[in-house]
């Protein structure tokens, strides 16, 4: 298993968790260069990839007539042009495993706006995310490698720790979700991430799977 994040410290501490079976790469995936080095460095580690899951991804809240555009393409740069870099850049070894899986992280505010949490940048991403994985699980799907994405609804993490840490954030989600609560990790990672890792999905392609306790069936 080869770990990646931009951060030293936090992959240290994860692969003391993981034990030896992990590995860890030093690599910003808004960069193309770390790119290229870390699909390369994983391919070499084992030969070949079986599964590539692109969960990377960064915010920007605000009002979208005051967000500045370099905002915007950056936000679009990690959160769609990495998906795609990395897929690319995986294709030939994923395809050699000769049962290739990519999971796509995307989110449900690919699928419906955020507002009255403001962040434009953040849904045109993801909306992207999710179409993308469309277009490369029909390209790919006769050449051995399965495209499918998840869309998460509001997890706990490190880039939503602050809404965790306010009354009235929490009680929005709360309220607005049908199972009356946020995603616990185990609901995400447990069960419908490792069914579209495994070949459990194998006659799945191009697909989404909204793990958000009801919220976009409202």
């Amino acid at each position: 298993m080869v770990i990646s994040a931009r951060r030293r410290d936090r992959l240290d501490a994860l692969v003391a968790d993981l034990g030896e079976r992990a590995h860890a790469v030093v690599a910003d995936v808004g960069i193309d260069a770390d790119c290229a080095r870390l699909v390369a460095e994983a391919t070499a580690i084992g030969g070949r990839l079986d599964i590539l899951v692109n969960n990377a991804g960064i915010a920007a809240s605000g009002p979208a007539e005051s967000e500045p555009i370099e905002t915007f393409r950056n936000v679009v740069d990690v959160n769609l042009g990495a998906v795609f870099l990395l897929s690319q850049l995986a294709f030939e070894s994923l395809q050699a495993s000769g049962h290739g899986s990519v999971v796509n992280v995307a989110s449900v505010l690919g699928l419906v706006a955020s507002t009255p949490i403001k962040q434009a940048s953040y849904c045109a991403s993801k909306g992207a995310v999710v179409n993308l994985t469309r277009e490369l699980g029909c390209q790919w799907a006769r050449k051995g490698v399965r495209v499918n994405a998840l869309a998460p609804g509001w997890f706990p993490s490190e880039m939503t720790a602050d809404m965790w840490e306010h009354e009235g954030t929490v009680g929005f989600i709360n309220k607005n979700t049908p199972i009356g609560r946020g995603g616990r990790e185990h609901e995400l990672d447990d069960g419908a991430l490792l069914f579209l890792a495994s070949d459990a999905s194998s006659f799945m392609i191009g697909q989404t799977i909204v793990v958000d306790g009801g919220w976009t069936a409202r």
